[in-house]
């Protein structure tokens, strides 16, 4: 099919519709401070209080803030949660990349375990190792949210931790 240069036919063209405005920057301030004060509330109270977590940090020069846990498949982990303008972004660091000969059975794996996962994804970083990470929109943080995102990356650590590393270091695993 050609098209002779001219208009496009009225069926292609888009309807009018209202486009998206601008967010004045008081509002995305104000609700940057309503989520800083959200997680300063929750992660420094009840979360701190909990009996598997170890230590609750803020770093305000990032804005970063850190939940370190213990679990059963390694001795510890930290989420790292990183207040951005519009949304939070968490990771924990999981495991470190692999060798080359065990490599892709890892990648399998990981993706096997993405495909069951919500709200947080198995990602390499930029050095190579491997990553659980996710974000979320300020606009839906409340502290069930950010209690389902920490029950998230709680139970994948427990739970895919273990047999990552027996895949990724099958020797070392043997030996224990």
């Amino acid at each position: 099919m050609e098209h002779g240069g001219g208009a496009a036919p009225a069926a292609l063209r888009r309807h009018a519709r209202p486009r998206a405005g601008a967010v004045p920057v008081a509002d995305l301030e104000a609700r940057r401070a309503a989520a800083h004060a959200l997680l300063a509330r929750h992660l420094e109270g009840p979360v701190a209080a909990a009996a598997w977590v170890q230590h609750v940090e803020h770093d305000p020069t990032i804005p970063r803030w850190y939940v370190r846990y213990g679990c059963e498949g390694r001795d510890a982990a930290t989420i790292y949660f990183d207040l951005h303008q519009r949304s939070l972004h968490y990771e924990v660091y999981f495991l470190p990349a692999p060798s080359p000969a065990t490599e892709l059975d890892c990648l399998r794996f990981l993706l096997t375990c993405n495909h069951r996962l919500y709200g947080a994804r198995f990602s390499i970083g930029p050095d190579g190792d491997y990553y659980l990470t996710g974000r979320i929109a300020l606009e839906h943080l409340d502290e069930t949210e950010l209690d389902r995102v920490i029950g998230v990356l709680y139970d994948a650590t427990e739970r895919w931790f273990p047999p990552l590393v027996r895949t990724a270091y099958p020797r070392a695993a043997g030996a224990d």
